[in-house]
C-alpha cells in the first residue's frame, strides 16, 4: 500500500510534540484570535511597544482589542492561569504578522513555544533541554549549543540561542556553522505574576522559534513559501 503523502509543517510539529512530549511536556493550544490582554498586555508589552504598531500586527478591531495572535506566547499565559506550578508546555500554532513576503518572510507562519515554570528553574535546564531536542531534530548531528544576551519584552535576562550541527550527518549546509535558531530567557516575574504565579516562590524560562524555520534546515528548503502554496509536488516529498 502506498504511504499517504503529509503536509511538512504536519510532520515536524507531530515531531516536536514527540520530542518534548519525552521529557514530560504537555501539548498546549489557544485561540488565533486573540484580545490585545494576552497577546501583549500580560506579557510585559507596553502601549506604546512597536510591536503594537499597525505595521507589525494585524487587527481585527483596536477598538474592541482584537487582534490575530502575533506569537503563540499568549498560550504561555492562558496556560499559567489554570495550572499551578510545576508545568512543563510545548505550544505549536499558527500566528500572524503583517509583514511583505519575500524567501524569509509570510504574514502567516508557525511558531512554537516552550515553557517551563518551578522552584530552582534556572537557563541551564533550557540549555540542556534545547541540546537534547535539536540532537534528536537532527538526528546523527553532533550539536553544540550557545547563549548570547538578546532582548524580549516578556523575558529577562533575555537570550539568543544558536545552534552548530557537525558530524557526516549534519546537514552540508549547516555543518559547522553557528546559525541564530530561537529567542529566549527566563521568563519575567511581571509576566508570571499576571497569570498568578508567585514570582518570589517559581522561576520559569520560555523560548520560541518558526516551525518552517527548523524545516528549512532540516530539509535544506530554501523558500519558506512553498510551505503554503499547496503544491502537491512539494507535499507529496514528504510522507508518514
Amino acid at each position: 500500500m502506498k504511504e499517504a503523502p503529509v503536509h511538512p509543517l504536519t510532520s515536524i510539529i507531530r515531531e516536536i510534540n514527540t520530542i518534548f512530549g519525552e521529557m514530560g511536556f504537555t501539548f498546549a493550544e489557544g485561540p488565533e484570535l486573540e484580545s490585545e490582554h494576552y497577546n501583549f498586555d500580560t506579557l510585559n508589552i507596553p502601549k506604546d511597544h512597536p510591536a503594537r504598531d499597525m505595521w507589525d500586527t494585524l487587527w481585527v478591531s483596536r477598538a474592541q482589542g482584537l487582534l490575530m495572535r502575533t506569537h503563540t506566547s499568549p498560550v504561555q499565559v492562558r496556560y499559567m492561569e489554570k495550572h499551578a506550578p510545576p508545568l512543563r508546555v510545548i505550544v505549536p500554532g499558527k500566528v500572524y504578522r503583517n509583514e511583505a513576503t519575500d524567501m524569509t518572510h509570510e504574514a502567516q507562519f508557525y511558531q512554537v513555544e516552550g515553557l517551563m515554570v518551578g522552584e530552582g528553574v534556572t537557563l541551564a535546564h533550557m540549555r540542556g533541554t534545547l541540546k537534547y531536542f535539536f540532537e534528536k531534530f537532527f538526528e546523527g548531528s553532533i550539536v553544540e549549543i550557545r547563549l548570547r544576551p538578546g532582548f524580549f519584552p516578556f523575558v529577562e535576562p533575555g537570550v539568543e540561542v544558536d545552534m552548530r550541527l557537525t558530524g557526516e550527518h549534519a546537514p552540508e549546509k549547516l555543518r559547522g556553522k553557528w546559525i541564530e535558531i530561537m529567542g529566549a530567557g527566563m521568563v519575567h516575574p511581571k509576566v508570571l505574576e499576571a497569570a498568578g504565579i508567585d514570582a518570589t516562590k517559581y522561576q520559569g524560562w520560555a523560548f520560541g522559534t518558526g516551525v518552517e524555520r527548523l524545516g528549512m534546515l532540516k530539509y535544506g528548503i530554501d523558500d519558506v513559501r512553498l510551505f503554503h502554496t499547496g503544491d502537491l509536488r512539494f507535499v507529496n516529498q514528504f510522507r508518514v
